[in-house]
C-alpha cells in the first residue's frame, strides 16, 4: 500500500471516528437536556399544584452539610408561622431550645429550594408528592465543597382544620 493510500485509510478511520463519537456525545447531550427539562416541567407543575395551607404540622429530619438545623422535628404551622417546634432527637432538642426560629415551615424551605436556584446552585432538587407538596428537597451550593449541602426529609404531614 502507498504511502497516500496509507493516509487516506487512516484519515477515514479517524473521521468516522470523530463523526461516531460526536454523535455519541451529542446524543448523550440531547437526552440529558430533555431529562432535565421534563424533570423540571413536572417538578414546576408540581410546586404549582400545591398551596402552603394554613395550619399544619409535619416532621422535618434535616441532615448533611454543617449548618444550623440539623435534626429532627415536628413542626406545628399556624398563619404561615412555626407556633411549635419539638425536637425529636438530641440534635432537634438542641435547636429549638438555642435556636427556635431557625426551625422552618415548608413554604420556607421551598424558599431556600428556589434561592439555591436563583444562585446556581450545583444542586437544587426536590421530590413532590403526586399533590405538589414537597417530601425531599436537596441542596449543594458547590459540589466541590465541603459540608455546604443540606437535605431535608419531610413526612408525617397533616392539615389542620
Amino acid at each position: 500500500m502507498t504511502a497516500a493510500a496509507l493516509t487516506a485509510r487512516f484519515t477515514a478511520r479517524v473521521t468516522a471516528r470523530a463523526v461516531s463519537g460526536t454523535a455519541l456525545i451529542g446524543g448523550l447531550l440531547c437526552a440529558v437536556a430533555a431529562c432535565g427539562t421534563d424533570s423540571n416541567s413536572v417538578s414546576a407543575q408540581s410546586r404549582a399544584a400545591w398551596q402552603e395551607p394554613a395550619a399544619y404540622t409535619y416532621t422535618l429530619r434535616s441532615t448533611e452539610g454543617e449548618r444550623t438545623l440539623l435534626g429532627t422535628f415536628r413542626i406545628t404551622v399556624r398563619d404561615g408561622a412555626v407556633v411549635e417546634a419539638v425536637g425529636l432527637d438530641d440534635s432537634g432538642r438542641r435547636v429549638v431550645a438555642d435556636l427556635p426560629d431557625a426551625v422552618p415551615t415548608i413554604g420556607e424551605l421551598l424558599g431556600e429550594l428556589e434561592q439555591a436556584r436563583r444562585d446556581d446552585a450545583d444542586r437544587a432538587e426536590a421530590e413532590y408528592t403526586a399533590g405538589g407538596r414537597p417530601v425531599r428537597i436537596s441542596l449543594d451550593w458547590e459540589e466541590n465543597a465541603i459540608d455546604d449541602e443540606a437535605l431535608y426529609a419531610i413526612s408525617d404531614y397533616s392539615e389542620l382544620g
